[in-house]
């Protein structure tokens, strides 16, 4: 009995297809239509299914839709005004506009602390890898995705917005819409020259 090379599948090649072909979309070329409700919680199913050592579980959403995207861009450059009292007029507007593209941001939040079994590195890369698996399950929907962090991402009064835990930070903020254009493809690293083989010494 010959054994079927895998490789060779279609399946098998949807599946990588849907791999090779991810690509960040600017958040400045994300807009309406955003994910419904439905659809978001059908990606967030699918971005849950991450390695996560220990079950620990150690990650959880906040979404971002609507006139909130305004309130809290508004709040960003104030603070960012306090954090730079000689910011100019374009980084405060930059700051304004962060959350105000896509139609909807999903805040992903690491939630780590002390753990006696599961290293703190482990339980953030999980988180990670949900961000990821996130920008991978809007792009299936059909959506443009983008995984942003800036200084908002590490400012304690932003952690304090969103009602972080002394024990969580902000692992990327997912922005999510219709892309308004076909982002080109850029050049990517050769993974053979990335890959190297260990023998002992």
């Amino acid at each position: 009995m010959s054994r079927i090379d895998p490789n060779f599948l279609p399946e098998t090649e949807k599946a990588l297809a849907a791999l090779d072909t991810r690509r960040s979309v600017p958040a400045k070329q994300l807009t309406e239509p955003g994910p419904d409700q439905r659809q978001l919680e059908r990606m967030l199913r699918s971005a849950v299914r991450v390695p996560d050592h220990g079950k620990r579980v150690p990650f959880r959403f906040l979404s971002i839709r609507g006139d909130a995207r305004h309130a809290l861009g508004e709040r960003l450059a104030a603070r960012g005004q306090e954090r730079d009292p000689d910011a100019g007029d374009a980084a405060v507007e930059k700051d304004r506009g962060r959350f105000s593209h896509a139609p909807l941001i999903v805040v992903v939040v690491a939630r780590l602390g002390p753990d006696e079994k599961i290293p703190e590195q482990e339980r953030l890369l999980t988180a990670g890898c949900v961000c990821f698996a996130l920008l991978q399950a809007a792009q299936a929907l059909g959506f443009g995705a983008v995984w942003l962090t800036g200084w908002p991402a590490y400012d304690p009064q932003v952690a304090d917005w969103f009602g972080l835990g002394a024990d969580e930070r902000v692992a990327g903020f997912i922005h999510i819409g219709t892309p308004k254009l076909d982002v080109p493809e850029r050049e990517r690293p050769d993974p053979l020259a990335l890959l190297s083989a260990w023998a002992p010494a």
